[in-house]
């Protein structure tokens, strides 16, 4: 009651007066804190409320750009309520990407987060799980699925399958333009189509038959976008391919809203709240169509006998994970080290979600800048051609193997030296719980690392000529490979125990895409003046590449 009253003898002048003082307060509070934290480094000055989001809009890529050039290879900035220290020299990672089953100092990516939380991402798969009991839970699992032999042929199974599905999109296109040319020579047909489109499809028909073990015919669904004659499939698992595909590169473009604005700026923010709305929106139909397709298998399990042979796709594997159809169980693991209880849809469903975001943007982008960069170089192009002739006769019918796509050195040193000049990952945070010493600094705990993957890629005082595309950088054969000049300098698939466990697939993926498209076609830019269009947020994406293909002519 005497509260009560004391508010109410107040003037407006005196709540003025409150409120003014409060602002004051916060703002010597929190510049109080920012001058005398430990370990000072260069970096933006924070703004009350705002904090350096004044820099930030949304492009991790650009902003990381901007702190290296202008503070240096060991810089801080804030952002959402926390420190965050950027990192663009491989020295400073020996600690944080050695793996050790150990010390679990650098082993979370990032703190609990109200932002992922919301998102769906929180305790669930591998990619942002902060809970390292469940994160080795899921890790064990999802490895369990796909780092076998039997994935690796399955992979290139399937690899050689849709390679023939793109050929025969792509002749079909081609003859279309030969009809309409009234040409008859079914070599001579050209085609000017979007190289990052195609490569997108390519890589979501090839993650999704691995994982489910069914079809989802996006390439087949792009094409009748193109084509007066249209292709049917019977029972696809996704109904709409076109959306599917973009609702996984828009649900992995929203990363880092979710990370880097709270909760008040995703909601109220000009610009950001409709962003958000839409993410919203779209996580809703992710989540939703990955949980029918996890209920319509358990169904399909649930019926069928026990003791009848069930598919090898990652989803059955997790499905019957700890079950009485189990019966790829690990001696050696014991129960202090995996749980023995099955895996819930929820967690089923984070590490689908996490097979698709890793697996499909990642291996198309870097297809992407890998066909933009060897299109500007002839001579590279050339020398990675006469590779894949030498292991892969012209003229002759592809029917690849896993250890024949291991032999193309060249091949792979082009796609590292892809991987590095334009890295599609900008990003590769730690958080620690605990107090550790980095950089010859002790850090309190809960202070966030970010390792700017694109700055260390092209950081000049190991990568000489940065901006020069040169894969002899990679290549085993030529003693220049020894300039690379740290093992932590080229880490496009990060490292230590959460180095990324679908890298094996990746390279099968883009050595396959690779001996296809540069091994049968002629492929040059449209525009040679006209760089890619690129998209950045925690990847980089290539939304449009345009290309002119044609049949290759082989010498006699």
């Amino acid at each position: 009651m005497a509260i009560y009253n004391i508010i109410c003898s107040l003037k407006i002048i005196d709540f003025f007066i409150i409120f003014v003082f409060s602002f004051l307060l916060y703002v010597f509070r929190f510049y109080y804190k920012y001058f005398t934290r430990p370990n000072p480094l260069p970096g933006p000055l924070p703004l009350p409320f705002i904090e350096c989001s004044y820099l930030f809009d949304g492009d991790n890529k650009k902003l990381f750009t901007l702190l290296y050039k202008k503070y240096g290879d060991l810089c801080e900035y804030y952002l959402n309520g926390k420190r965050r220290i950027l990192i663009t020299s491989p020295e400073y990672l020996e600690k944080i990407l050695t793996p050790s089953s150990k010390d679990n100092t650098f082993m979370i990516r990032f703190p609990h987060l109200e932002g992922y939380e919301e998102y769906g991402m929180a305790r669930r798969g591998l990619i942002v799980n902060h809970d390292i009991k469940s994160w080795r839970y899921n890790r064990y699992f999802f490895n369990k699925a796909i780092l076998t032999p039997s994935f690796n042929n399955e992979a290139v199974k399937w690899t050689n399958i849709l390679s023939q599905e793109l050929e025969g999109h792509w002749k079909s296109l081609g003859n279309f333009n030969l009809s309409k040319d009234n040409l008859k020579n079914e070599n001579d047909w050209q085609i000017e189509i979007d190289m990052a489109e195609w490569a997108r499809r390519f890589t979501s028909d090839m993650i999704v038959i691995l994982i489910t073990g069914e079809r989802s015919y996006t390439m087949a669904s792009y094409y009748n976008l193109h084509s007066p004659v249209k292709v049917t499939r019977s029972n696809p698992l996704i109904e709409d391919s076109e959306r599917f595909v973009k609702a996984f590169s828009d649900y992995l473009f929203g990363f880092h809203i979710f990370m880097y604005f709270g909760y008040f700026s995703r909601r109220y923010r000009p610009g950001i709240k409709d962003i958000v709305k839409h993410l919203l929106n779209n996580r809703d139909y992710v989540f939703e169509t990955l949980d029918n397709i996890i209920k319509k298998r358990r169904k399909e399990i649930e019926e069928t006998p026990v003791g009848i042979k069930l598919g090898h796709d990652m989803l059955t594997s997790l499905i019957i994970t700890n079950t009485e159809r189990d019966t790829n169980e690990d001696k050696n693991i014991t129960k202090d080290d995996i749980t023995t209880r099955p895996m819930t849809d929820s967690e089923i469903r984070g590490n689908l979600l996490d097979a698709l975001i890793a697996g499909v943007d990642t291996t198309a982008n870097t297809f992407s800048f890998l066909t933009y960069h060897v299109c500007h170089n002839p001579h590279i192009k050339q020398k990675m051609i006469d590779e894949i002739d030498t292991i892969f006769p012209p003229n002759t019918p592809y029917n690849w193997k896993y250890v024949d796509l291991m032999k193309l050195e060249y091949c792979d040193a082009v796609m590292n030296e892809a991987s590095r000049i334009m890295s599609v990952a900008n990003d590769i945070p730690r958080y620690i719980p605990n107090s550790t010493e980095l950089a010859g600094y002790q850090w309190e705990a809960g202070t966030t690392f970010h390792m700017n993957i694109s700055g260390i890629h092209t950081n000049e005082n190991y990568w000489p000529n940065h901006e020069i595309f040169d894969p002899n950088r990679f290549y085993k054969k030529n003693d220049m490979n020894n300039k690379v000049g740290h093992k932590f300098s080229f880490i496009p698939f990060g490292g230590g125990l959460r180095i990324c466990p679908g890298r094996k697939l990746a390279m099968i993926e883009l050595s396959s895409l690779v001996v296809e498209i540069f091994g049968k076609y002629d492929v040059e830019l449209v525009d040679m003046n006209t760089p890619p269009k690129v998209r950045s947020s925690v990847v980089t994406v290539c939304e449009e590449l345009p290309v002119r293909i044609r049949p290759r002519k082989y010498s006699l």
